[in-house]
């Protein structure tokens, strides 16, 4: 199904900010919200795996229902999920499009992989912290 991707800051994302390669950070901006609505549409329930495709890739998420949200749209923290799902388009300003973002979520299986392994699945080298 295609939804309106938006991203933004949250309390969760942001007291994690400071440790991006623990399970907590991951856990934090791997979690995309959808209405319970478009849940039932899409058939799926709290805490099901989800691929979601966007212009720059696509990611394997956890959702949540969220009543706040307006019908059509999912909501992602700011992180790597989220920045791997954002097209690379700046429109000369240097900052890419992160909100409305045009995205595919369906049904997946497995679970979000850590951001170790979604850095090295897009060309980067580990290093020690």
């Amino acid at each position: 199904m295609r939804f309106m991707l938006f991203s933004g800051r949250t309390i969760r994302q942001g007291n994690a900010v400071e440790s991006k390669l623990s399970p907590e950070y991951r856990d934090a901006t791997s979690v995309l919200s959808m209405t319970p609505f478009d849940m039932m549409e899409a058939g799926l329930d709290e805490g099901d795996a989800v691929l979601v495709s966007g212009p720059g890739g696509q990611v394997v998420l956890t959702v949540k229902a969220d009543e706040h949200l307006p019908a059509g749209h999912v909501f992602l923290p700011y992180g790597p999920y989220a920045n791997h799902l954002t097209p690379t388009e700046t429109h000369a300003t240097g900052m890419p499009d992160y909100k409305a973002i045009p995205v595919e979520v369906e049904p997946a299986e497995g679970k979000p992989v850590t951001v170790w392994e979604l850095m090295r699945d897009l060309g980067g080298v580990p290093h020690a912290p």
